[in-house]
């Protein structure tokens, strides 16, 4: 197998869906914080924009989970 489509395959892999939901839980931070700003101020407008980014990136984990418990033993990086 080449390189290339190992490389390829990572996403796919569960070190890919690892990397990704990680990336996806720093969301969460930058979130949390945005809904303390928007307290802050009182900017409703704000707030909902945290709500649902949140939401968005919750359903991203969830989804990342269901790939992750879908791979299985079938790991691309493993052969």
């Amino acid at each position: 197998m080449s390189a290339l489509s190992k490389a390829k395959g990572f996403k796919k892999s569960k070190s890919g869906l690892y990397v990704s939901m990680a990336t996806s839980a720093f969301g969460v931070v930058g979130v949390y914080k945005q809904i303390k700003k928007a307290r802050g101020e009182n900017d409703t407008l704000r707030l909902l924009d945290a709500v649902v980014t949140g939401a968005a990136v919750v359903t991203n984990l969830a989804i990342l989970y269901r790939e992750l418990k879908r791979l299985g033993d079938d790991d691309v990086l493993l052969g």
